[in-house]
């Protein structure tokens, strides 16, 4: 049997049985960050990404300092996700020493132009040679532990929400986005919000992601999705991925409170409805511009 025979999801089900925890993570793996106590008010996030060439990026597409900007931005998306701060980074490239001084330097540009933004720290990393570019950034972020969301907390009835748009990141919208902690520390400290995640693979896998770890199904219009207008079509729009919105879900009382103050300007961030959370019975099904109701597939990028 090869990896790509179980794929991704699979991969790490096999790699994470048996892991050894002790009392003090809260969330191992199977979120967007580990969560571990630290205070009695606050939690520890962690989490790590690497980006690598002509997997994340091409090169000759791609700006130094749009690379760097990315690597760190995955990472802090993913602090976003679970309602947290980032605060301290390190950042690991692998290079080809060939490649002139300039570009090195354009890359950490990038990267502190974004820990400028959003008060990170950069406190270390390493270097090491490779033809081919690597970035591996690991991020500890905090959060207040009543301002914790993860993953599992969707239930029946549960409004499904999403921020900005949806697709269009063969149009390079995954080399500029701005990762939505205002938007996320905005929704866990003044609503209920029951679950929540990055959309960093596509919104019809990373919502599956958050049905299974929840137990539940949930049904979606295709008619609400705020397809980007750069999207190719709906298909690529919810399975490509890169979007690094938010996609959260909240009690309907909860949202009719959030709309009433967003169109009184508490965001600039688009917010829209989408679909609900259904028990576990009626799987997961979107319904099509006809008016068909349709088993969704939880397609989206996935490395094997």
């Amino acid at each position: 049997m090869k990896i790509k025979d179980i794929g991704e999801t699979g991969l790490i089900e096999r790699i994470s049985r048996g892991i050894c925890l002790d009392r003090s993570v809260v969330r191992g793996v199977g979120d967007d960050a580990a969560v571990i106590k630290w205070t009695s008010e606050k939690y520890l996030l962690y989490t790590c990404d690497m980006l690598i060439e002509g997997v994340h990026f091409r090169r000759k597409e791609a700006t130094p300092f749009q690379i760097g900007w990315k690597a760190l931005g995955r990472n802090i998306s993913d602090i976003a996700a679970m309602g947290g701060l980032p605060r301290y980074a390190v950042v690991s490239a692998a290079i080809d020493p060939e490649l002139p001084v300039s570009f090195a330097q354009g890359l950490y540009e990038g990267i502190r132009a974004l820990a400028s933004k959003f008060g990170v720290n950069l406190v270390g990393g390493d270097t090491c040679r490779s033809k081919r570019l690597v970035m591996d950034v690991s991020l500890i972020g905090e959060v207040e532990r009543k301002n914790l969301v993860t993953r599992n907390g969707a239930r029946p009835g549960d409004l499904i929400m999403v921020t900005g748009t949806i697709g269009g990141a063969h149009k390079f919208k995954h080399l500029r986005f701005l990762p939505r902690v205002a938007e996320a520390r905005t929704l866990v400290k003044k609503f209920k919000i029951s679950s929540m995640i990055d959309i960093s693979d596509g919104l019809a896998i990373d919502l599956w992601r958050v049905l299974q770890a929840s137990g539940v199904g949930a049904r979606i219009s295709q008619d609400l999705i705020p397809v980007s207008r750069d999207a190719s079509s709906f298909e690529r729009a919810i399975s490509d991925g890169e979007d690094f919105e938010l996609l959260f879900t909240m009690r309907p009382s909860e949202a009719r409170r959030l709309f009433a103050l967003a169109s009184a300007g508490l965001m600039r961030t688009p917010l829209t409805l989408i679909g609900e959370i259904m028990p576990e019975k009626y799987g997961y099904t979107l319904i099509t511009r006809s008016g068909r109701i349709k088993k969704l597939d939880k397609k989206g990028y996935l490395h094997f």
